[in-house]
C-alpha cells in the first residue's frame, strides 16, 4: 500500500513557544507532499525533519492570521535558492493574494518558478485541487476572518495482480497493465480468463481532514464523517470555553465531540495555546468523550 502520511512540523498558536512552532502540516502521498498552513519557520523545521521542499507542488493555507501564513515569504525564496523551476501552486482565501504578491516582489521577484495562486472561497465546500491520486475539498470553518479547513480524499488506486495466476497462464510482463486495467486474458485455445481471476481489488481509499482555526461548527460533521484521520484544533482545555468563545476556537473536548459525531476514526489534536503548560491535559479531556485520540507535537509522523 503506498504511503499516506501526516507529518507535523508546528503545531502551536498565534504565540510561539518554547515547545511548539506555528502551524503547519504535510501530508505524503504517492511520491507527492501536500503543505497544509505555513506558519513562521516553516522552511527550518522542514529541514530538520529530512522533507523535501522539491516534492512540494501544492500549499494550502486556511486563512491569513500571521501563524498560518508568514513562512510562506521565506519557504519560497529558500525554493528558489534550491534551484526550483518547477510550478508552485498556493490555495488560500482571497484575502491572501496581496500579501503574496507583495512579499514575492519584495524579496524574491527574480525567481525561476511561477508561483500560481488559487482563490479559495472560505463560505463553500467544493474542490479546490485535484490530480489522479487525490481530490482536495474546501471546509468552511467559523473564526474570526474568512477561514476554511481541507478534506484530503485518496482516489482509488489500480487492483493487485495475483502474480500466481500470472504465472500460470503465462501473461508476458507487456500485458500486466492492460489486465491491472481491467483487460480479460484469452488463452491459445480460445479460452477466456476473466480479469476478477487474475487480480485482487484496490487498497481501501484514505481520508484526512484538517480543520484549524475554528469554533465548534455541526455544520462541519457530515462534511468530515467517517474519515481515517481528522486534525481539529482544542486550542483551550474545557474550563476556558468562555476564552474559546471570545477568539472563536475550540476546547478539547468540544473538538472530541465532533469527531465523534462524525464516527471518524482517529482524532488529532493540536493549536495549543501557549498557556497550555502540559498538552496531557488536553488529552485526556478528549479521550474521555472520543478515546482514539492523538496530542499533535512537532516532529510526529502519523501513518493513516
Amino acid at each position: 500500500m503506498e504511503p499516506f502520511d501526516l507529518y507535523i512540523v508546528g503545531c502551536g498558536s498565534a504565540n510561539p513557544t518554547q515547545k511548539h512552532r506555528p502551524a503547519c502540516q504535510v501530508l505524503s502521498t504517492r511520491g507527492k507532499l501536500f503543505m497544509i498552513d505555513c506558519g513562521e519557520g516553516t522552511q527550518m523545521r522542514f529541514a530538520r525533519m529530512g522533507l523535501s521542499m522539491k516534492r512540494v507542488g501544492h500549499i494550502f493555507i486556511s486563512h491569513t492570521h500571521g501563524d498560518h501564513c508568514m513562512g510562506l515569504p521565506g519557504l519560497i525564496c529558500t525554493m528558489g535558492l534550491l534551484g526550483r523551476t518547477s510550478q508552485l501552486h498556493i490555495h488560500a482565501p482571497q484575502e491572501l493574494e496581496p500579501f503574496l504578491q507583495t512579499s514575492l516582489q519584495t524579496f524574491c521577484p527574480d525567481l525561476d518558478f511561477q508561483v500560481q495562486f488559487h482563490a479559495v472561497d472560505t463560505r463553500a465546500h467544493q474542490i479546490v485541487h485535484e490530480d489522479r491520486s487525490v481530490e482536495v475539498w474546501s471546509l468552511p470553518l467559523h473564526h474570526r476572518v474568512p477561514c476554511c479547513g481541507y478534506l484530503f480524499k485518496e482516489k482509488p488506486g489500480l487492483p493487485h495482480i495475483i502474480r500466481d495466476m500470472i504465472d500460470m497462464y503465462e501473461i508476458p510482463v507487456s500485458q500486466i497493465n492492460n489486465i491491472k486495467a481491467g483487460m480479460d486474458w484469452t488463452l491459445p485455445d480460445g479460452t477466456l480468463i476473466p480479469n476478477s481471476r487474475l487480480t485482487t481489488p484496490p487498497s481501501p481509499t484514505r481520508s484526512f481532514a484538517y480543520c484549524s482555526d475554528t469554533a465548534p461548527s455541526r455544520s462541519l460533521v457530515p462534511l468530515v464523517h467517517g474519515v481515517d484521520l481528522l486534525f481539529h484544533e482544542a486550542t483551550f482545555p474545557k474550563d476556558e470555553e468562555l476564552r474559546a468563545r471570545l477568539t472563536a476556537h475550540s476546547t478539547s473536548t468540544e473538538a472530541a465531540q465532533i469527531a465523534k459525531e462524525a464516527e471518524v476514526k482517529r482524532l488529532c489534536i493540536g493549536h495549543y495555546s501557549s498557556r497550555i503548560k502540559d498538552e496531557s491535559l488536553l488529552l485526556h479531556e478528549a479521550q474521555t468523550i472520543f478515546p482514539n485520540t492523538i496530542a499533535a507535537d512537532e516532529g510526529m509522523h502519523v501513518k493513516i
